[in-house]
């Protein structure tokens, strides 16, 4: 709410900042033998996009990877680019794209997965575009940052791109 004054009251900021929060279906952390998983569709459009990046980096936070550590930069990084291809690249009129992230954490890495429903257009290997030309970048980053990655075939329809990021159990020091 607004209130006479023309600021917004705090209900108004409170309610403004759970809409900006995506919501998670699960909040829980690791099990006891360090695995994880979330699993979740988001709308093909770039908002959909922006929501899968928030909701994973939250879900890393649950499973005690902070904020900034590199494991939550890089996944986070990672989740962004594909989601962005996804939306770009295969986007199928309703249709939504789905993104499945697990953490291994006897392996210590993270798995990264993104589901469209366009088989047509599949990734090819990354190149660095002209300095001048703004996009297609994208798994170039992936590919620097994944220890590596590909993409499959998505039954019924689509393809799902994966990549798998190294990351250390949270607390484990290494």
């Amino acid at each position: 709410m607004v209130g006479m004054t023309g600021k917004k009251t705090p209900a108004a900021t409170e309610a403004a900042r759970r809409e900006d929060a995506p919501p998670l279906p699960h909040r829980f952390g690791l099990t006891s033998n360090g695995y994880g998983s979330l699993s979740r569709q988001f709308p093909s459009t770039p908002r959909g996009a922006q929501l899968a990046r928030r909701t994973v980096v939250r879900q890393l936070g649950y499973w005690g990877f902070g904020l900034m550590t590199d494991a939550s930069c890089s996944v986070a990084l990672v989740v962004a680019e594909l989601a962005a291809n996804a939306v770009c690249h295969g986007r199928l009129r309703g249709r939504n794209f789905h993104v499945r992230v697990d953490y291994e954490g006897p392996a210590s890495r993270f798995r990264i997965e993104v589901s469209d429903a366009v088989l047509g257009r599949t990734p090819e290997d990354p190149k660095l575009p002209p300095d001048d030309q703004e996009s297609g970048r994208g798994l170039f980053l992936v590919e620097c940052l994944a220890s590596r990655w590909g993409w499959e075939p998505r039954n019924p329809i689509g393809k799902t791109v994966w990549a798998e990021v190294a990351a250390a159990l949270p607390g484990s020091g290494s």
